[in-house]
Formats: C-alpha cells, structure tokens, sequence
C-alpha cells in the first residue's frame, strides 16, 4: 500500500547515508478513525494491539495519502533488506513568543534571511515550523525546497570564509533563541525508561498475549495448576527482561549524564562573553575555550588557537590529539573540501576532552558550535546502541515459519475435533474449548522461553571468559562466522613500539645503521632535530605525554622538553611555546635548543605530520615525518638514495614499523600562520629512517592456526605499510610459507583509461646486504608459471580498494575471495570491506582494538572489541582480554548456541506433536488427557528438560565445518519429520493393539490379574471392577496406553536429540541433564509396573495385566532404536549428506562459494605480471557482481 505514491507525496530521509529511509505523506480522516475505534471496542482491544505490532496497517486504516506538505502523519520505512516500518506525526513549533519578547515579525532581517535552512523552515506569516522526530534527531520541513531537513548543525556548504565572518563574533541573542526553539536543547537524553512502560512493551510481545490467550483457556478448563506455573515462568522471564533492559537503561543515562551539567564561556555578538550551561548551546554559538581541562558539550569548529585533546572516547586510544584553526582561504568551496588534510583535525568532537587550549595572537582558543544534541559524534555512538542495526539471521525467519507450520497443523487438528465432537452431540461450548485446545497444544506456549535459555547459557559462559555482550541474539550468529578481519596494531600485535634503530642518510646515500639497543647515543644531526622536534607530545601534570611512537622516538634523542615562560624572547616564537633542548650530557650541539612553532598534525588520511621550529639562535626549519612513500613523494629526488625501496623491503619484510624524515629550511620572515602547508611540504630534504619493532603477541600465532585448520578465512585490515603487513600475514601463520602472495596496484591514470591495475608476484629473496635480517621480499618481474597453481593470497593498500571499488568493480568479488592483506585502509573503508564481504554472503567477524576500528566492528554480524573504552560500546562483544584468544572461544559458544537452540526447537516441536497425535487419537473416542495428566508431561517432564537441556557447553575442537544456519535444512526437517512419524506409528499401534486385547471393556476400569496368572484365563470379580473415585471422563485403557507411550516418548526424544560432538561437549558431560532423565524415566517406569490404586486415581490411569505394560515397554524400546539408529545412522551422517549432494549435484548458492568455483576453472586466474585498463572489456564497472567468463555455464551449475 505505501508503494503508489504521486510526486511530493513520497520522498528519502537522510539519502545516501546508513540510515536511509523513505518517507510517505498521510492525512487522518475522522471517518477512518472512528471506525478503527469502534473495531477496536468490538474486537476487545485485538484490532488495536494488531495496529500496535504493525504500525503501518495503523496509518494505512486511519489516513489517506498526501503530499508531505499537507501531511500530519508520516510513515517511515527502511531502505535496507528489513523494510521495517514507523509512524510518526508530524509537530509543530511556534515562535510567537518571542514577539512579544524581541518584536519579531514576519519581515525581521533574521526571518526573511533566506539563506540558511532555519529561516527556509519558517512558515510566514504564522511563524511557525513544521517538523518529526526521528530516533532522536529533529528534521524540520524547508519551505523553499520542499522536503523534510535534518536540523541540528552548521550547513555543509559553508566555507571557511562564511564560518569567520558569519560565526567569528558569535551570534546575537535573538539568533540563539531563535535557533534554540527550532534545533532543540543541545542534551544527549536517554531517559530512564520507566519500569512500567517496559513491563507493557514485554507484556504485549506477541508470544506473551498468545501465553495470555492460552493460561486463560486453562483457567476455564480448570487446569490451573500448569496455568500456575506458565504464568510463574513468564513472570521470571519477563522479570529478568525488564531487569536487563532497565540495567542497560541506567547504564546509557549514567554514560551520557555528565554532557548535560557542562558550563562553558559563550561569546555573543553584542551581550559578549558570559558562562552558559551547555544545554542552550546552538549551532553557530561561539566557544570560548580557557587553558583549563574542559568535556566538550558539542561538536565544534576550531577557528583560533589550538588544542590538545583526549580522543579516547571516539577512538578507543587516549593518546593527546593536537587540533589545529581552521583556515580562513578565499574561497567558496565548503570548509570540508577546501583542503587534502582530513578535515577533522579542526574539530573538537563531542565526548572528548579539551586537555589544552593555546591562544592564538589574536586572543584565546575559540571555537564556533557545529553540531548539537544527537547530531554530534557522542550522540551518534549513544543512537547506534539505542536503534542497533537489525540482525539478518535465517534461524530467526525460519523459526516464524516453523510456528506457522504448528499453526497450520493445530488448525487441521481443529477441524478434525468440530467434525468427532459435532457429529457426537456435545455441547457448543464444550467443542469451542476442546478445539482451542488443540493450538495450545500443537503451538507449546513455552517454546521462545526453552529458546533462549541456550543463548542465556552461552553468556553466562562467555562472561566467565571475560567476553561481554550487550546483544544476546548474535551469540547463535557467532555459530555461522566463515570469516574474521583481523585489526593488526594492537590486536596481532603488541600495543608498544620499541625503536629498533635510526638509518641516517646523507648525500652519499644511507650511512650505518645506529642500532639503538647498544644504549649509544645518537649523534648530533638534522635527523636528530627532526626526532626531537616533530612530534605531537605536550607536558600535562610535569609529565611528557602523547602518542606512544612519538614519545619512544623522543626519548631516544635524550632531549629534555619545557613551556617557555614569560621571560622568553626570540624574535617570531610567542610566549609559551613549546621548547625541546639538549639535556646537559649532550655534546656537539650546535644550538641551545628548539622552539616548536607551529603543527600541521598527522592524519590517517595524509599519512604524515609537519612541524615549523625555530632554532634558538639559529635557522627556521620546517621538518616531515610520516609513512616513507609519502614522505618521499615531497623530498628532492635528487636527496633521496637510490637503494630506498630495497632498504625499506629489508626492514618491513621482518615486520619493523618504518618512519621516514625530512627537512627544509624556511624564510624566517614569513608568520607562521600564514604559510600554506602545501609551500611548507614541498622540495624537502630526505634526513632518514627510523626503524620501530612491532611484535606479534604470543597468542596470535596458535589462534589464526586454529581459525585456518577449521577453514574460517582470516584477513588483515590495518592501516600499517603494506611490506610490513605482508611480513606480519608471513609470521602469524595468516599465510603460509608455500602459499603465495599477490601484489595488487591500482591507479587512476590520465587519458582514455581512467584507471590501471597491475598483478605481481611477491617472492622471498635469501641474500640479505645486512648479516643480522632474515630476509626481505621482491618483487618478481618474471615468472614460469601463472601462479594458478596451489594456494594463492592477494595484497592490496587502501588507495588500490579505493580504485578498484571505483573503477574495477567487476574484479571486486574475485579478489576479496583470496583477498588476505588490506594496508594503508582508512576507517571507512575497513567499514566498507566488511560490507563488500558481507556482500558474497560471508558471516563476517570484525575484531580490533576500537581505534579507528569503531565503524567496522558496528557494521560486521560480530563485532568483537578488545577495548572497554567508550567508543567500544556500540561493538556487540567486548573482550577484557586484549588478545584474540576471545575468537575461537566466541565462534565455539556461538556453534553450541546454535546447535542446543535446534536442539530445543526439534525437542519442542516433537513434544507438541507427541501431545497432539495422542489427543486426537483420544479425540477419536470424544476423550482426552486428564489435566493432570497433561500437568506431569508439561511441568515433570518438558519444563524441567527444557531447563537442563541446554546446559551442554561449548567443544574445545573447533572443526573444520560450521553447523547447519537454518531450521528448514534438510537434515532437520528430515529429522523431525522421522520422529513425527516414528511417534504418530507408535502412538497408533499402541492405540490400535490395546482396543484388541481380550481382557478390554469399555466398562472395565481396571484389570489387574493374579499373581503368576496369565491374560487368558482372566475372571473379572467384583473386587476386580473397580469404580474408581477419579474423573471417570478421562479414564480408560486408550488414555492410560497413550499417556504412558506419550510420557516416555517425550523423554525418549530428549536423549535423541541432544546433540553432543562435534559443536558441543557429549550428552554425558551434562551431568544435571542425564540425571533429570533417569529419574524422569524411573518415575515413569515406576508408575507403569506399580499397583498403587491411589496413585493410578490421582493421575486417571487405569490398570493394565502387566504383559501389556511390558508389551509397551517393548514398543517404546523399538521407537527408541529405530530413532536413535535414524539419527545417528542418517541424519547426523555427514558423510551420507556429502554423497547426496554430489550424486544429485547440488552446489551452495552463496556468492562466495559461486566465485571460488568460477575461479578454480578459470585457468587464466589470477594474473600475474599483467597491467589492466578500466576500459578493457570485462575489466569497468559493472552493476552487480559478474563472471563474465562463466555467465553463459552458471545456468548449468
């Protein structure tokens, strides 16, 4: 219905970003409303809880469609696979308080500005603003363009240049209020959701209504006592529900809480400078930021000074960021765009902490408001654990199916009991009760809670282990992970880098390597300079502090750093710089020390930092260091040595972090603001490398062995240097030593081609020029073969995913299939190689340490974070472990989750049929089980095995298959259908044989024979006719056979299908499960062969000469081996499903497994030695993923 829409009635929310929905116009109608209403009173209340679980059914019954314009509802729906539907209505925000306070009117300079989406907002001349609310974020209809605009923020077109001129005084107070009625308080609430309206949400989950509609049933039927207990059970569940969910609440309130008591220095256009608490803040306020600590209430726009701030929020590292103004250029191009630098190193996020603010010439460190409330960076962490992205899980889809299917059968069943009971004369109400029975009976009320205790075992387990989960429903996903990407800084690796050692150049090329392990200091040179000097550390409490590579690299010049105080003067350098000097044991200095000046600081994105100093007494230098390709990029090529690329191959090929450096002297002239980095950054002189060590951890190296051997494919997604990368993959095991890796570069190129790709073999080389390295890698420009043979690895940088996303995306799938190595990668694109993995149907795992990893560990079906900072938050599974140790153990309790969850569902099922087969049967004879009889199978025998069913835990073997993801697998259904059969036989036979016997009467409620007497010569005496006390309804002999042969079927399915090996631990390691079946079966056993008359009352059996006892007993032990024997022999065979498969050529349908058999019959794949252009045929851009090879033989697969 919410798909024929005319124009302007229909339009997209947030397009093009995660949280893309369409929304659709509607208009309520009074007539429509009131009908809904009186269906609702007719139907009690059934008509209104429907529309509560579909909202969409609600607008379409209550509205008509309309322009969105004219709407005052509108409907939401994702445009993901979900499509999940919302209803929100449509608000109204008035100004015309503020006329009487400000004199405004509708031709006030700030309401017919135009210009910018708060003023469009404003309907004239009511003054009045139409808006919805949409998970927390304010999008307010724009007048001019027509559409619903996310409000909250600075415009993205603004310039440098407007954000000065416009925001560099701060706004006038009838600005901010203005703003602050439309943009709403600057709060990041998460109110503590009352206990009450949680109870409610629970309450009406559909399972527990159905729970309702049954208990009621039981309550008019007087079988109370099951009633009882269900209603106990859902008490508990829904108990510790509404105490995880309220805990959860608390948890949020108490993160967030802090944001909204914040009171920071606000300076107004003509009120000036004055303390204001951060909730009035708006965008476009002007922050006035004092040397003292400071939590930053918004996101903000540095425009003078610079600041140190503590990321650890956002990044997961606490490691000092430097933050630097934000350029005034003359240009119109938005601020975001208007350099190659990333442009958040000018933004003061939200969360974070401000650790230092420097004033500029000008005056103090200010900043101008970019994002309020919910819009800034801590809001959005705070909204993705509020609206999680939704899970796409079969097991879930299949479990809807699977009760439809009961659904389906407990109406057949009803049919059946209107016709026996019709056609016998009882009365109507008696029918209505023994038909709505049978749901009851064929859907088990009790089947989502016997669910879900496996999944609550599991965390239970986990939290022992130091993993935590905040979303219990993916631990079943843990079960179906093929792939994890692996961070490699942090998370392979130690966090620490120890510099190894310094390669000085000079004109003449690389000099000796001062290896700084001898404890030697190193001598007086520029790259001694550089180190000192280029790096992003401040003092805070009298201690140096700052990212952990810059301070090793400090430390190793044995430099001494200071603030210069008041009595400072060199002519250039402001008071309070940052001043590094030789300590006293230093000889051969040339100067007295240095003084840092200015920072461009260093950024993923460029991969580099520079510094302005002045040498005190001496030159104006400007010093680089970063990655050495980039580094080089900006040098001379003249100063850089000819044996660069072979030296960094000697050093990255063992796994050494390697930092280039390079210098150049400036005009000392010039102020230092006012030079371009681009004029900074050019001609340099290359000074040298310096070599860091980056050790694996000890428990890298067994767990990717143990990931590899139970074929989970493991990738690196790091944004370290390619070489090293490669090196790591080579010592962790991630790839084999006779395995090859492919080197894969793309480029955009000009002319025709837009872009080139290129294919080389990396090959490890033994001649080594240094006596103590292992070995390094080269490149091979000539090889025999085409590489096609035996197992192959691709390596690519960001910049090459980068290119061939754009321009090559036909390969894209085919690479990530061998795709192994994944440097220089941005924190977008590790988000976005999760996404393209997920893509060829890959249950992608994503583990990291938080920083820069955030993004991925959101968007992959497990995230796995081994930081507890508060970035990690939004991660699903946190390890207090900082090692990967926590995969394999998460990946064994998700398989043992998985499989006690079909376990439970099998076991549920079979008992509802068992119920069910046995009713009808008695049905037949217009009987039925007696309540109590009903209460021991369902409180005895199924609660207390559906308690202790699931406690198996995890196998500690990981093997080399994963379990089945969906109910509707042929061996499940196989499974069950098998056992409905086997049962439906059973119960029939039993029914069958007992109608038989000569000693069976309709009027004979008990045949008991004498001792050592058989059947045939039975006498019936009166003292044999026993009338007993019980409800004469329900007994007889049909009841007593199918109860017992029900009963014990029941427990008889429990030790069937509790799987052991190889996911979970064996049957007989559960101690409290084999326990709770061998009194269970005793019990029955008990009550089967002992002639308790009070016993056989109470429970309305009846007793039976005991060759027929032994004659069931016999029947159940045929069930039981032929079940055991169907189970074990067929449906756990894995090698008979094998050989099914193959004898009728069946081939998994998941793209990946498409692409692998596409690819291992391409004998052209993959290229090596090879250069592909973009306009190549096969080689562009395509719509979707595509072989074109094999497209003409898929049909055929």
């Amino acid at each position: 219905m919410g798909d024929h829409f005319e124009k302007g009635q229909h339009a997209l929310l947030n397009e093009g970003e995660e949280n893309e929905m369409e929304i659709f116009g509607y208009r309520t109608q009074g007539c429509r409303q009131a009908l809904c209403l009186a269906g609702s009173i007719f139907s009690f209340g059934i008509l209104s809880l429907v529309f509560y679980w579909r909202p969409a059914w609600h607008v379409w019954a209550n509205c008509v469609p309309c322009s969105l314009q004219e709407a005052d509802v509108v409907l939401l729906r994702t445009t993901d696979e979900f499509q999940t539907y919302s209803r929100k209505k449509v608000l109204w925000i008035y100004l015309s308080p503020l006329s009487s306070t400000f004199g405004l009117t509708p031709d006030h300079p700030l309401i017919t500005d135009e210009e910018y989406i708060i003023n469009r907002a404003i309907r004239k001349p009511e003054l009045k603003v139409r808006y919805i609310k949409v998970q927390k974020i304010r999008y307010v209809w724009n007048n001019l363009e027509g559409q619903f605009q996310k409000i909250g923020s600075l415009e993205d077109w603004l310039s440098s240049t407007k954000i000065h001129l416009k925001f560099g005084a701060g706004l006038t107070t009838e600005e901010q209020e203005i703003r602050r009625l439309i943009c709403g308080p600057n709060t990041i609430d998460v109110e503590i959701t009352p206990i009450w309206k949680l109870l409610i949400k629970e309450v009406l989950n559909p399972f527990y209504v159905f729970q309702l509609f049954s208990v009621c049933l039981w309550f008019n039927e007087d079988y109370k006592e099951y009633a009882f207990a269900i209603i106990l059970m859902s008490i508990i569940s829904i108990a510790l529900t509404v105490y995880d969910l309220r805990e959860q609440s608390v948890k949020l309130h108490r993160l967030v809480e802090s944001h909204n008591r914040i009171t920071i220095p606000v300076c107004g256009r003509k009120a000036g400078i004055r303390e204001l608490e951060s909730r009035f803040l708006v965008p476009g306020d002007l922050l006035i930021l004092t040397g003292n600590k400071v939590q930053m209430p918004c996101d903000a726009i540095l425009i003078d000074g610079s600041c140190v701030v503590d990321e650890g929020m956002l990044t997961g590292e606490s490691i000092p960021v430097t933050k630097t103004p934000l350029p005034q250029l003359d240009s119109s191009v938005p601020w975001k765009m208007q350099s190659e630098a990333d442009y958040k190193r000018h933004i003061l996020f939200c969360g974070t902490e401000v650790i230092q603010a420097k004033a500029a010439c000008s005056g103090p460190a200010r900043a101008v408001v970019l994002q309020t409330g919910f819009n800034t960076a801590k809001g959005d962490l705070v909204r993705a654990i509020l609206y999680p992205k939704p899970m796409n899980f079969k097991l879930y889809r299949d479990a809807i199916r699977f009760l439809l299917c009961l659904v389906g059968m407990a109406t057949v069943g009803m049919i059946y009991t209107l016709c026996v009971y019709v056609l016998s004369g009882e009365a109507p109400e008696e029918v209505i009760k023994k038909a709505l029975d049978v749901i009851t009976i064929a859907v088990p009320p009790a089947l989502p809670a016997a669910l879900t205790t496996g999944i609550i075992y599991a965390q239970r387990r986990l939290k022992k282990r130091g993993i935590f989960c905040i979303s219990p429903q993916r631990i079943n996903i843990c079960g179906q992970l093929n792939l994890v990407c692996f961070d490699k800084t942090g998370t392979l690796t130690r966090d620490g880098l120890d510099l190894w050692g310094v390669l000085p150049c000079d004109k003449n090329g690389f000099q000796e390597i001062h290896n700084l392990a001898s404890g030697k200091t190193l001598p007086w040179s520029p790259l001694c300079a550089a180190m000192a000097s280029c790096h992003s550390l401040i003092i805070l409490d009298g201690t140096i502090q700052g990212d952990p590579l810059d301070l090793k690299m400090f430390e190793a010049t044995t430099w001494e750093m200071a603030i210069s105080g008041d009595d400072f003067h060199i002519k250039g350098v402001p008071a309070h710089a940052m001043v590094v000097k030789p300590c006293k044991t230093a000889n051969q200095v040339p100067m007295d020390g240095i003084a840092i000046l200015h920072q461009f600081p260093f950024s993923s994105a460029l991969q580099r930092m520079t510094v302005i100093v002045q040498e005190i007494g001496g030159d104006r230098l400007a010093f680089m260091k970063g990655a050495p390709e980039r580094v080089v990029s900006f040098c001379q090529p003249e100063t850089v040595p000819p044996s660069f690329i072979s030296e960094l191959q000697i050093y990255t090929t063992q796994g050494f972090r390697v930092i280039a450096l390079a210098y150049k002297k400036l005009e000392s002239d010039h102020h230092t603001i006012a030079l371009k980095r681009e004029k900074v950054e050019s001609d340099l002189i290359f000074l040298g490398l310096l070599i860091l060590e980056n050790r694996l951890k000890e428990e890298t190296k067994p767990v990717l062995e143990e990931l590899i051997s139970a074929r989970i494919k493991t990738v690196m997604v790091t944004g370290d240097n390619l070489q090293t990368a490669i090196t790591v993959a080579r010592k962790s095991g991630m790839v084999s030593e006779s395995q090859k890796i492919i080197l894969i570069e793309a480029n955009e190129t000009p002319g025709p081609s837009s872009a080139s790709i290129s294919w080389k073999l990396v090959e490890e080389k033994k001649p080594v020029p240094h006596g103590n390295q292992d070995n390094y890698i080269n490149i091979r420009e000539e090889v025999s073969d085409n590489g096609g043979e035996g197992s192959y690895h691709f390596a690519l940088s960001g910049k090459s995913f980068h290119v061939i996303s754009q321009h090559f995306s036909s390969l894209l799938p085919k690479i990530l299939i061998n795709g192994t190595i994944f440097a220089r990668m941005s924190p977008g694109q590790k988000s976005n190689l999760v996404e393209e993995f997920q893509k060829l149907d890959y249950f992608v795992g994503m583990c990291g340490d938080g920083a820069n990893d955030c993004g991925a560990l959101k968007m992959a079906h497990v995230g796995i974070s081994l930081s507890e900072q508060e970035a990690s938050v939004a991660s699903p599974f946190t390890s207090k472990t900082p090692n990967i140790e926590c995969v394999p153990h998460l990946i064994k309790e998700g398989r043992a989750a998985l499989v006690t969850s079909f376990c439970m569902f099998k076991y549920m099922a079979l008992y509802s049929m068992i119920q069910y087969v046995g009713v009808l049967l008695l049905y037949w004879e217009t009987n039925s089980l007696s309540n109590y009889q009903f209460l021991f199978q369902d409180l005895a025998i199924t609660t207390l095995i559906g308690v202790t069913m699931n406690l198996n835990g995890a196998y500690p073997k990981l093997v080399p298959f994963r379990p089945a993801g969906r109910l509707i697998s042929p061996p499940l259904l196989l499974s069950v259908t098998f056992n409905i059969l086997f049962s439906l036989v059973l119960h029939i036979a039993g029914f069958v044989l007992v109608r038989r016997q000569p000693w069976y009467s309709m009027e004979v409620h008990s045949v008991c024979t004498v001792k050592n007497e058989s059947t045939a010569n039975i006498t019936i005496s009166p003292m044999a006719l026993e009338k007993t006390g019980s409800n004469s309804a329900f007994v007889s002999f049909e009841n007593t056979t199918v109860w017992f042969l029900g009963t014990i079927n029941c427990i008889i399915v429990a030790f069937t299908f509790s799987k052991g090996k190889p996911f979970r631990q064996p049957t007989y390691t559960n101690y409290t499960f084999v326990l709770v079946l061998v009194v269970q079966l005793s019990v029955c056993l008990f009550i089967l062969f002992a002639d308790i008359p009070v016993l056989y009352r109470s429970l309305d059996l009846l007793c039976t000469p005991v060759l027929w006892r032994v004659s069931m007993l016999i029947l159940l032990i045929c069930y039981f081996i032929v079940s055991l024997i169907a189970e074990e022999a067929i449906i756990e065979n894995r090698t008979l499903w094998l050989a099914i498969k193959r004898r009728f050529g069946y081939q998994s349908k998941s793209q990946y497994r498409i692409w692998q058999r596409n690819l291992a019959n391409d004998h052209n794949w993959p290229p090596i030695n090879q250069i592909s252009y973009s306009d190549m045929p096969g080689y562009g851009r395509a719509v979707s993923y595509s072989n074109p090879v094999f497209e003409s033989n898929e049909e055929q697969l």
